[in-house]
């Protein structure tokens, strides 16, 4: 399914109450919690980046497992396409007393489009964003977020994948591609990354699974 950068803003923008119910209901906000606080990826003064970041659901689960486990914060800076769902994330930092947490509006294809400074990160976070990227691009999209990795750096995506039952729900409802295994492979290799690993959800929220894959990767 091919989407432009327009209808994709369009789409969040009119459907951003309902989209956050709809992870909320299905409890997607928990599984990333879950998962981050059992990733041995996390360690002190971290750099990262949240790219596609919405109303913040990443950034708190990275923000909340460091700090379970009293981890030095070194930066967490976000971005996304839709100021939507920017203003509902900077809420809730407010809310929640939270500071320090950069965010910008920004098209991950657009290569100039971030602060100078916001490269050299030791870990790149990307979910349910990359869906939206026409497939042609989607090898590009993952090299431009490569870009922003320091040399020993590490990228995580959770993208949606390609079943019968992802296919009436993502690919048509909210307008994403799906992705099989091998097309990841194949579009991380294109993109120049080194290694590439498929994660899980942690337990209880194994039947993540059904809905998208977790792929770790480095340069």
């Amino acid at each position: 399914m091919q989407t432009d950068h327009l209808e994709i803003r369009r789409l969040f923008t009119e459907r951003t109450d309902s989209y956050l119910r709809f992870i909320r209901t299905v409890g997607y906000p928990l599984a990333l919690r879950a998962f981050f606080k059992t990733w041995p990826g996390l360690r002190s003064n971290l750099r990262i980046l949240d790219a596609g970041c919405g109303a913040g659901v990443v950034t708190l689960a990275v923000h909340d497992a460091l700090v379970a486990h009293g981890l030095p914060i070194g930066s967490l800076d976000g971005f996304d396409l839709t100021p939507a769902m920017l203003e509902r994330f900077r809420a809730v930092l407010t809310k929640r007393g939270i500071a320090g947490v950069r965010l910008t509006e920004a098209n991950v294809m657009d290569p100039h489009a971030l602060p100078p400074d916001w490269n050299g990160y030791d870990f790149v976070v990307s979910a349910s964003m990359l869906e939206y990227i026409p497939r042609e691009d989607f090898p590009k999209a993952l090299a431009l977020l490569r870009g922003r990795l320091r040399a020993d750096g590490t990228m995580l995506l959770f993208i949606t994948r390609r079943n019968w039952l992802m296919k009436p729900l993502i690919g048509r409802w909210w307008r994403g591609n799906l992705y099989t295994e091998s097309e990841l492979r194949a579009a991380f290799t294109e993109a120049r990354f080194s290694r590439m690993a498929f994660l899980r959800f942690a337990p209880p929220y194994w039947s993540f699974g059904v809905w998208g894959h977790i792929v770790e990767a480095s340069q």
